[in-house]
């Protein structure tokens, strides 16, 4: 079982989450050609954020994914599946070939997760803005039943244009649901174009501090910076905690970084290979004072 080990990773740890990451990258790329459709951005920008949790912060089980001790992470932006399944293989839960099944009639990892498919999943979504009630919903219930568990709702920066969102984000302040942290994918993208562009969000941190939440910032591709996020949120006592962490859609590949283009899209066979070597290029720089 990976427990909850929330200590400040160790250079040699951190090296070996940052490679985790790069390898769930690639595979991200993989499954992306083998399905043909898919969404890529996100996906490439939140492997940083997967592989914190799924290997350092998260209390899981990939032989038992049923535990009852388990963490939940409810992921309400569906659509970014590809770099959840990526990292839950990685962690066990499933063979990593099973990746290339992305889409396929009959897979168990559908375009959006469906929860009776596969076990390890906490939700079935698609449906933008509704992961935040889900998950408000089971840390309130933990709550009632004297249970430690944590809830992890991961959500898009998109979804806040749903009025569902601030439902459950009044709900969540309202009963300070300390046993709470959500994450905002802040990438500044969704479909039609940037986020400012399309329906403007900021101040989005004053939002839901109004709301009685605290509210953090982090850089969601520096895995140490995303824990120590973590960490600070789960001292907190009596309220829930949101992170803005702020990635770069499109993560590792620098052609397609920040364009909001490669939201919907996936490369084809020639540009899965280009892409898997951007990403080994990227990943042969290792950063000054790293093991």
């Amino acid at each position: 079982m990976y427990t909850d080990r929330m200590a400040v990773p160790t250079d040699g740890k951190l090296a070996l989450l940052e490679k985790t990451a790069e390898s769930v990258r690639e595979t991200i790329v993989r499954s992306l050609v083998a399905a043909g459709s898919g969404h890529t951005a996100g996906a490439l920008g939140l492997a940083d954020v997967f592989t914190a949790f799924y290997f350092h912060i998260l209390t899981h089980d990939p032989g038992d994914p049923e535990s009852e001790e388990r963490d939940r992470l409810v992921l309400s932006n569906g659509h970014v599946c590809p770099a959840l399944y990526a990292t839950m293989a990685h962690a066990g839960y499933f063979p990593i070939d099973e990746c290339l099944t992305l889409r396929k009639f009959g897979s168990r990892l559908q375009g959006h997760p469906e929860r009776a498919l596969l076990p390890g999943l906490e939700t079935t979504s698609g449906p933008l803005g509704e992961g935040l009630s889900q998950a408000a919903g089971m840390a309130y219930a933990f709550r009632m039943d004297g249970r430690k568990n944590r809830v992890y709702a991961l959500m898009s920066d998109g979804e806040q244009e749903e009025g569902s969102t601030w439902e459950a984000a009044m709900f969540a302040g309202k009963n300070r649901l300390s046993n709470l942290i959500a994450v905002i994918d802040r990438n500044g993208i969704q479909i039609d174009g940037v986020t400012e562009d399309v329906m403007p969000l900021e101040p989005l941190a004053e939002k839901y501090r109004a709301f009685n939440w605290l509210v953090l910032d982090a850089d969601g591709n520096d895995i140490a910076a995303f824990i120590a996020a973590v960490d600070e949120a789960k001292a907190v006592q009596d309220k829930p905690t949101l992170i803005i962490a702020r990635t770069i859609p499109g993560k590792g590949v620098p052609e397609i970084e920040s364009d909001y283009r490669w939201h919907g899209e996936v490369p084809t066979v020639e540009e899965g290979e280009r892409f898997l070597q951007e990403l080994r290029t990227a990943a042969g720089q290792v950063p000054q004072g790293r093991a």
